[in-house]
């Protein structure tokens, strides 16, 4: 296996239960590269979210080998950040102080992360709501707040769990063109989960297929449709062909 930003070699992960050991994860094998876009699909159960756990130092493996950048990853890192499908923002402060939370934990210069905040409120379309508070914000706009929060402190790897997964169809579409638009801008790393697999291969440049637990690796398949992507692409026949042969390799395909 060629030797990516970040990398997994028979990477397993097993929870000790009442009933005995759960094996969540099994002899797991990829590598990422610096800049890729790769997103993690698979049915409820088979170890994607507890697999971006690891990824961000969140998890313990059981066994195996997981390294960015060559460094074993272990423990949570400050170039790496994380997005939920809850937006997770303080109610009591507005969408530009939750936007300078991680500079102010970090302890980065303040008027640097000022300036940053309002180009980051900016960059995901939130140009004078930063003195909103979250519950004056809809959803979609909460978690635009969320996604430039994930940015502020300038992590070169960003893990994403169903981000939009709460967001109806509409906003989700939009939030979905608002993150390519910002990746092709930063170009920053990212793996994002997702049960949609129509959304992962809209977004992604290679898609991991995850099996029933216990999670594998079913396969990973290259996304070659060309960017940038607008929605017209979900019109594309190969575009169909990668959606049914994802459907194919998690075995729904009926």
């Amino acid at each position: 296996m060629t030797a990516g930003l970040i990398n997994a070699e028979h990477l397993t992960k097993v929870y000790g239960t009442a009933t005995g050991p759960l094996v969540a994860l099994t002899d797991v094998n990829f590598a990422i590269e610096e800049g890729e876009f790769v997103s993690l699909v698979g049915p409820s159960g088979c170890g994607k979210s507890t697999l971006l756990s690891m990824l961000g130092g969140l998890e313990e493996r059981s066994e195996g080998t997981l390294t960015l950048d060559g460094e074993t990853l272990d423990r949570p890192r400050t170039d790496i950040g994380m997005m939920f499908q809850t937006s997770v923002l303080f109610p009591w402060r507005t969408a530009r102080e939750n936007v300078r939370l991680p500079g102010i934990i970090l302890g980065l210069d303040p008027e640097e992360q000022k300036a940053k905040c309002d180009e980051l409120l900016d960059l995901v379309g939130l140009n004078g709501f930063g003195d909103r508070y979250p519950g004056e914000l809809s959803g979609g706009m909460r978690q635009r707040v969320a996604l430039a929060r994930l940015l502020a402190h300038g992590p070169r790897v960003l893990l994403m769990d169903e981000p939009f997964g709460a967001l109806d169809e509409f906003t989700r579409e939009a939030m979905n063109l608002e993150l390519l638009r910002i990746w092709e801008k930063t170009r920053k790393t990212v793996v994002f989960v997702t049960h949609n697999i129509g959304e992962s291969v809209f977004l992604s440049d290679r898609v991991f297929v995850m099996t029933p637990r216990p999670g594998r690796l079913a396969g990973i398949l290259t996304v070659d449709l060309p960017r940038p992507r607008t929605t017209a692409v979900m019109r594309e026949p190969r575009y169909s062909d990668l959606v049914f042969e994802i459907r194919r390799m998690i075995g729904v395909d009926h």
